[in-house]
């Protein structure tokens, strides 16, 4: 019998190595990569039945990605194309997700990063992340919007690579999720569902989806829904938000850098975008959790809380369809609201009769 150990083969080398041919970014530099992607596409049938029961559908668990969301995606190829570009340092403005995910990248690929995040509006989780990755965090007495305006300035006046959704590269890395759900399922689903903030991800699905169904990989495209948060609803309300108010603290922006993008993809796939409340958005998070095991940050439920809303209130069928809905981060980036929002733990005794009291088996 040998006396070696068995070698497990490291399949998945990331979304560039994996669709390289795909992603429009540099050739000339090896992969920044965390081996990000091949994040699980999870049945959700608990779910599905009790928001009405007659329909398929499967979450797309991107906080399983290195950091713990969808920006990692497209942070990869950002951070790949800045190293190619002879950048030294990246920038960028964050509701807390880009912040941490530039951070882990900027680490990996041996940059300097710099991010600035709303004093006071970013969950401690994203915050942890960023400063343990080692990027210089500033916190500005403003809103996201103030900050995306200055990294974009402070990138014109210094030898500094922007890492927002504005540059190119994220929705080339970002698109692959959309590649993912069609190779595991087969086929493009009907409906995708998935929170809207600065718009990028929306906008890199349906790029994904469109050169999917181009180059003959798939036969249909979906339609999309958007979910915005209600105190953060630019593109439903049609003007600029000037103070974004929501407790999804990854969806509060009120001016998307791709408001254009995400519109057009909108109008392209005969979709909808709505506003839900804090209200739906809490209760979709509790219930994701509770019916299927599967632990998102707030933000991520506001998909389910525009399907739970266009269900109820009957502009959206699904009969027979196969939906997909995109959770963009983990629960543990959040970890202040999952605590206030839940019933705090019994202390009791070390004993038997004290645990028996408190048991509720029936």
């Amino acid at each position: 019998m040998s006396s070696q150990p068995t070698r497990i083969p490291a399949a998945w080398q990331g979304v560039i190595a994996h669709y390289r041919k795909r992603i429009q970014i540099t050739t000339a530099v090896p992969p920044v990569t965390l081996l990000e992607g091949n994040t699980p596409l999870i049945p959700a049938p608990a779910l599905a039945k009790s928001l009405g029961g007659e329909f398929e559908l499967y979450l797309k668990y991107e906080g399983l990605n290195p950091t713990g969301s969808f920006k990692d995606r497209g942070m990869t190829a950002a951070m790949t194309q800045a190293v190619a570009d002879g950048a030294r340092a990246v920038i960028c403005a964050s509701t807390g997700n880009t912040a941490a995910s530039a951070a882990a990248y900027a680490a990996r690929a041996g940059l300097k990063c710099v991010v600035l995040v709303p004093e006071g509006k970013i969950a401690a989780g994203k915050l942890a992340g960023a400063l343990s990755y080692g990027a210089q965090v500033i916190s500005i007495n403003g809103s996201f919007d103030d900050g995306l305006r200055m990294v974009r300035e402070a990138a014109q006046q210094a030898p500094i690579a922007l890492v927002n959704s504005i540059n190119p590269a994220r929705l080339q890395g970002q698109k692959t999720a959309a590649f993912e759900i069609c190779d595991v399922l087969g086929g493009a689903p009907d409906w995708l569902c998935l929170p809207v903030g600065n718009a990028g991800n929306i906008s890199a699905y349906w790029l994904g989806f469109k050169e999917y169904h181009a180059d003959g990989v798939v036969a249909s495209r979906p339609r999309l829904l958007g979910a915005q948060a209600a105190g953060a609803a630019p593109i439903v309300l049609g003007h600029v938000v000037e103070h974004p108010e929501t407790v999804a603290t990854a969806i509060r922006i009120g001016n998307p850098a791709r408001w254009h993008e995400a519109a057009t993809a909108l109008e392209e796939s005969d979709g909808h975008i709505c506003a839900v409340g804090d209200d739906e958005i809490l209760a979709a998070y509790r219930q994701v959790a509770q019916l299927e095991g599967v632990f998102c940050e707030p933000s991520s439920a506001a998909g389910l809380a525009g399907i739970a809303k266009g269900l109820r209130e009957g502009w959206l069928d699904l009969r027979g369809m196969r939906v997909v809905c995109v959770l963009t981060g983990h629960g543990l980036k959040d970890p202040d609201t999952a605590i206030r929002l839940s019933v705090a733990p019994s202390i009791i005794e070390p004993n038997m009769v004290a645990l028996m009291k408190q048991l509720k088996i029936t």
